[in-house]
C-alpha cells in the first residue's frame, strides 16, 4: 500500500475506485475541503523520471537516455531550457565543464546564437578560465538546443505538465508514484527512478525529503529577478556609452569612474547605467542593473529584485511577478525618455517566469558546505568542480544599495569539488537531484548554483541514474 508522505494530498482518502460528493470539513482556524478519491490512471513506461527541464533537466535527461534507459522530462513551462529560456537568463557562468556542456556550445555556435567576450592579453591577466566559461546567447536558440538534443535523444517530453505529488512505496524508502496534473488530467507515473531538477526542490518536497530553504530564522534568501529583452534604436551607441557588461569583455579591468580604482568593466558599466536610471529619475530596486547585448540593437535588462520572497508561496511569487513586470516597464520607459543612445529603448518581452537565486536545498547523504568552499575540497565521487566565486545579492534593498550584487559575506574562495552523494537523496532511495535544489548550505549553494555547474552535474546524475557513472 503506498504512504502518504507529509506532503501528501489534503484529506483521507476513501474505497479505491468510489466518487463522492466533495464536503466541507472542520478545521483548526478555517475549513478544509476533502477531495474525492479517484482512480487515477498510470504509466510505468520509463526507466526513469526527470522533473524539470531546464539547464540541469535536459543533461540529466539526455546522459541517461544516451546510455540506453528509457526516459520521460516533464516540464512546468511551455518549452525546455527553464531559467534559460523561461527566465531569459541569456548570461552563462562557470560552463564548459563536461561533454554535454561542450555540445550545447557546438551547437549554439552553429546557429551563431552565442556571443563571447574576448578579452585579449591584457583581460586574460585578470580573467584566468578562459572565454568558454562565460558568454552571452540568444534565448530562442537556447531552445532549439534542448529541444533537439532530446529529442534526438529519444526522450519522452511531456510540456506544460508540473508534478503535483509524489508517494513512496510499503518501505517507505522509494518514491513508487508521482502524479502529474496537465490538460489531459490528473495522471500517474511509476519509474525505478527519479531525478529532481525542478531548481525549487518541488519533486523532493513533495516526496518528503528534508530540506533547507534560505538563510536565517525566516527562510529568506537571495532576491529574485524577472529578466526582460529590450530594443534600442542604436546598439552601438548604448555601448560605446560604457553601458554594456559584456561589451567590451566584462572581466577587462577598468578606472571606475565613482571610485577612481581598478573594477571589473561589469561593474563600470552598471554603475554607469545605475547613474542613467537615476538621472531619469528612478530608483531601480538592484543596485547593479544590468545590460547584456547579444543580438546588435537587442539586449537582456536586468535591473529588478524582489526581496525576501520563499519559493513555497505562490501569492507572494505572483505578487511580486507583477511588481516586477511593472518596474521594469517603468524602467525602460524611463531610460527612453532621456534620448541619445537611449532613443527607442523600448521592452520586447519579460520572462515567463522570475529567476530565482535561492530555494530548496534538498538534504543528501553529504552537504556541501562553507568549510569545503574555503578548503577547496575533493571528493573521490566528484561530478564537477565550482570555479565560481561565492556570489550573494543583498538580502534587502538596503544591504543590496550599499554592498551591491555580488559580494562574498566574508567567505573565502577555492574552487571545490561537488560529490554525488550531495546529489543523492537522504530520506529516499531512489532520487537524485542535479541543479540548485542539490545538498548545500547557504554558502556553498552561493557558488554552485549558476547553471554552468547545474549542466556538468545534471549529466553526472543522468549517467549515474543510467548506472554508468564513472
Amino acid at each position: 500500500m503506498t504512504n502518504f508522505t507529509r506532503r501528501g494530498f489534503l484529506g483521507t482518502s476513501v474505497a479505491a475506485g468510489s466518487l463522492v460528493a466533495g464536503c466541507r470539513t472542520a478545521g483548526g482556524g478555517g475549513s478544509a475541503f476533502r477531495e474525492p478519491a479517484r482512480d487515477v490512471p498510470v504509466d510505468e513506461w520509463a526507466d526513469v523520471i526527470v522533473v524539470g527541464g531546464g539547464p540541469a533537466g535536459v543533461p540529466a535527461a539526455v546522459a541517461a537516455a544516451r546510455a540506453g534507459k528509457k526516459v520521460r522530462l516533464f516540464e512546468l513551462q511551455g518549452s525546455l531550457g527553464g531559467v534559460w529560456t523561461s527566465g531569459l537568463l541569456t548570461y552563462i557562468f562557470d560552463f564548459n565543464k563536461s561533454e554535454i556542456g561542450w555540445e550545447i556550445i557546438r551547437r549554439l555556435d552553429a546557429y551563431g546564437a552565442r556571443v563571447v567576450d574576448k578579452p585579449g592579453d591584457e583581460g586574460q591577466k585578470f580573467y584566468k578560465r578562459g572565454i568558454d566559461k562565460d558568454w552571452v546567447y540568444e534565448p530562442e536558440y537556447m531552445r532549439a538546443v534542448c529541444e533537439d538534443m532530446c529529442a534526438e535523444a529519444g526522450v519522452r517530453v511531456m510540456l506544460q505538465c508540473p508534478v503535483v505529488a509524489a508517494y513512496r512505496d510499503a518501505t517507505g524508502r522509494n518514491i513508487e508514484t508521482i502524479v502529474t496534473e496537465s490538460k489531459s488530467g490528473r495522471q500517474a507515473w511509476r519509474a525505478k527512478t527519479f531525478i529532481d531538477c525542478t531548481g525549487d526542490g518541488d519533486l523532493g518536497a513533495f516526496a518528503g525529503c528534508g530540506f533547507d530553504i534560505g538563510f536565517g530564522p525566516g527562510g529568506w534568501g537571495q532576491p529574485a529577478t524577472l529578466n526582460a529583452l529590450v530594443v534600442v534604436d542604436d546598439g552601438d551607441a548604448v555601448a560605446a556609452g560604457d553601458f554594456v557588461s559584456n561589451v567590451p569583455a566584462m572581466w577587462l579591468r577598468c578606472m571606475n569612474p565613482e571610485t577612481g580604482k581598478l573594477s571589473s568593466h561589469h561593474r563600470v558599466a552598471s554603475h554607469k547605467l545605475l547613474a542613467e536610471l537615476r538621472r531619469a529619475g528612478l530608483d531601480p530596486s538592484y543596485g547593479d542593473p544590468t545590460l547584456f547585448r547579444f543580438h546588435r540593437n537587442m539586449f537582456c535588462f536586468m535591473a529588478n529584485h524582489e526581496y525576501r520572497l520563499r519559493i513555497d508561496d505562490a501569492q507572494a511569487i505572483t505578487e511580486a511577478t507583477l511588481r516586477a513586470r511593472k518596474e521594469v516597464l517603468s524602467l525602460a520607459a524611463g531610460l527612453a525618455k532621456l534620448g541619445g543612445p537611449w532613443k527607442g529603448f523600448r521592452v520586447a518581452a519579460t520572462a515567463e517566469q522570475i529567476g530565482h537565486r535561492d530555494a530548496r536545498r534538498i538534504h543528501g547523504r553529504y552537504t556541501v558546505t562553507r568549510d569545503d568552499v574555503t578548503a577547496g575540497s575533493k571528493f573521490p565521487d566528484a561530478v564537477t568542480t565550482s570555479y565560481f566565486g561565492v556570489d550573494i545579492h543583498g538580502l534587502d534593498k538596503k544591504s543590496n544599495d550599499v554592498r551591491a550584487a555580488g559580494q562574498n559575506f566574508g567567505v573565502k574562495f577555492r574552487p571545490f569539488q561537488i560529490p554525488l552523494r550531495a546529489c543523492r537523496a537522504k530520506d529516499v532511495d531512489n532520487m537524485y537531484m542535479a541543479g540548485r535544489c542539490i545538498s548545500g548550505d547557504f554558502y556553498a549553494h552561493a557558488s554552485y548554483r549558476v547553471t554552468g555547474s547545474s549542466v556538468a552535474i545534471g549529466e553526472a546524475v543522468g549517467k549515474a541514474a543510467a548506472g554508468v557513472f564513472h
